[in-house]
């Protein structure tokens, strides 16, 4: 089974797109009507869906760190800083890591772009 993708806010739609032309299996919180929800609620629900969390939020790596120190499940966090990767790279690496990755690599874990 491949990753599923879950798409923070502040991901620019051109990666959304990019992956979906790819094949890979992304759902965004605006099209779950998630787009007001905290951070900790996102983080929840996208891992309600059994999905990855993808963000460009720095806000969602402390979300994620205290999830991690207090034993709260999560599906995953990746995260990847909005100036320091292009959307192609972005595009890139989302979908290799879909692709290849199991959703139990990702469980509890934060992982950062670029790879």
């Amino acid at each position: 089974m491949s990753i599923k993708l879950y798409m923070d806010v502040h991901v620019r739609r051109a990666v959304t797109v990019g992956l979906r032309l790819r094949g890979v299996d992304v759902v965004t919180a605006q099209e779950d009507n998630a787009e007001r929800m905290l951070d900790d609620e996102l983080l929840r629900r996208a891992s309600e869906l059994d999905r990855v969390l993808f963000s460009q939020d720095d806000d969602l790596l402390s979300v994620a760190a205290s999830c991690q120190k207090s034993g709260e499940r999560f599906a995953g966090v990746i995260y990847a800083h909005q100036l320091r990767i292009s959307i192609g790279q972005c595009i890139e690496d989302l979908s290799l890591i879909a692709e290849i990755g199991e959703p139990e690599d990702m469980a509890d874990r934060v992982e950062y772009l670029p790879l």
